[in-house]
């Protein structure tokens, strides 16, 4: 029997009151593509906020969707003139067509740009040549590489080995060493 191939992308985006999806699926040109639904799993709630009406229309459309807080039902109040920034965390997305129990897809992703934007602005500070930096300089970017690979060891555990908790503590412990190098937590 011939069937839809559901596939999505989620990128790693630096924009922070985004969330970017792609559709990647491969639609059997025999089937008709109908009941489209995408659920979203904002980190820190128990249930899904499902995408619907023209947001979905246009997914199916242009096979691509940039969600906001307010689309994701994070934020009620200035809809389009002023964006609440989305939580890093793990967000769980499922996309399926008809019939759906049986042809969809489930994700989980992690993100992880609060993290990142924040390492970034670390690394502008540091004095930075092309040469052998000094000592102090030399430790603090072996610092911000260490975290760095914590960061993409976070995102490997959720979104390939399968481990949730093992992703959020290695994010979180990232994180706390983040904050430690800006000293936001001094």
């Amino acid at each position: 029997m011939a069937n839809h191939v559901l596939s999505l992308e989620v990128p790693l985006v630096m924009n922070p009151c985004i969330l970017k999806l792609f559709d990647t699926s491969v639609y059997n040109i025999l089937l008709p593509v109908t009941c489209p639904t995408l659920n979203v799993t904002v980190p820190g709630f128990n249930y899904s906020n499902e995408i619907t009406g023209s947001i979905i229309d246009d997914f199916i459309n242009t096979s691509q969707l940039t969600l906001t807080a307010c689309d994701l039902q994070l934020q009620s109040t200035n809809c389009g003139s002023e964006y609440v920034n989305l939580p890093d965390g793990i967000y769980i997305i499922k996309y399926s067509v008809s019939p759906n129990e049986i042809v969809y897809v489930e994700y989980n992703h992690m993100r992880i740009t609060e993290a990142l934007n924040k390492y970034y602005n670390i690394l502008c500070d540091v004095d930075v040549n092309a040469c052998d930096p000094p000592f102090k300089t030399k430790q603090r970017l072996e610092e911000l590489r260490l975290i760095k690979m914590y960061l993409d060891a976070a995102v490997a555990k959720v979104e390939y080995c399968h481990e949730p908790q093992k992703g959020m503590s290695l994010y979180n412990y990232a994180l706390k060493l983040l904050n430690k190098l800006s000293c936001t937590n001094c």
